[in-house]
Parts: C-alpha cells; sequence; structure tokens
C-alpha cells in the first residue's frame, strides 16, 4: 500500500490518487492513471512539510496506546525534524511492530523503514 509512501513525496500526487477511485474512468485507465502517478512520485523526494504531515498522520496510529515516554520521543523529533538525520521514520516504523499495527506494516513508507530498523536500538538515550 502506497498511501503514506506517495503523501510524504508529494500532497498534490496523493490528491491526484484519491480521486482516481471517484472518476468516470475504466478500470484500465484507473490503474494506468495511478501507475503513471506512482511513477511520478518515485521521481520525486519528501521534503521536511511532507514528512511532516506524513508522520502526524501515522502517529494517529499510536497516540493512544504509545506510552508517556514514547510521546514525548515522537513531539521531540517531530519538532527537530531533519531529512538528513530522520529518527522519526524508523520509529513510527518501530512502534507499528511493537504495537501490531497490520495496516501499516503492509505500508511501503514502513516496510521501506523496517528494512533499516534495527529492533535493539534503543530511542530513549
Amino acid at each position: 500500500m502506497n498511501k503514506y509512501w506517495v503523501m510524504a513525496r508529494s500532497q498534490s500526487i496523493y490528491e491526484k490518487i484519491k480521486k482516481i477511485a471517484t472518476s468516470g474512468q475504466s478500470e484500465n485507465e484507473k490503474e494506468r492513471t495511478y501507475r503513471s502517478l506512482l511513477a511520478e512520485a518515485t521521481q520525486m523526494t519528501p521534503t521536511i512539510v511532507t514528512l511532516r504531515n506524513t508522520y502526524q498522520h501515522v502517529w494517529g496510529y499510536y497516540k493512544k496506546k504509545a506510552t508517556m515516554a514514547e510521546k514525548e520521543f515522537y513531539l521531540e523529533e517531530l519538532a527537530q525534524l531533519s531529512l538528513k538525520k530522520d529518527r522519526l521514520g524508523p520509529f513510527l516504523a518501530h512502534l507499528a511492530v511493537k504495537y501490531q499495527v497490520q495496516y501499516l506494516l503492509r505500508s511501503r513508507l514502513i516496510t521501506d523503514y523496517l528494512t533499516i530498523v534495527d529492533s535493539s536500538t534503543n530511542y530513549f538515550n
């Protein structure tokens, strides 16, 4: 599932993809349009703005389950989010595993981070 992966790259492309479902296009046209928009998103790099927005959406899955330490870490990392040293994406992937959020575990954004997450990482040093 590409929802959050696309959102992290371009809000505009994300909105276009959402509109495909309600368009009058044939299923084949919808699929071609979708694949074209995904290819376009692949060429884009996330920005601080798009990442922050995406991470806030993903955080919604944890906000009622997270410990106080996890909430504090999330807020601190969100406030100082950096493209060069993004600790928040891997942390959110860690939480998807910890809390077994199945929808997110199938999400491309999270699975991409899971390939680089070290399960022994202590986020609270």
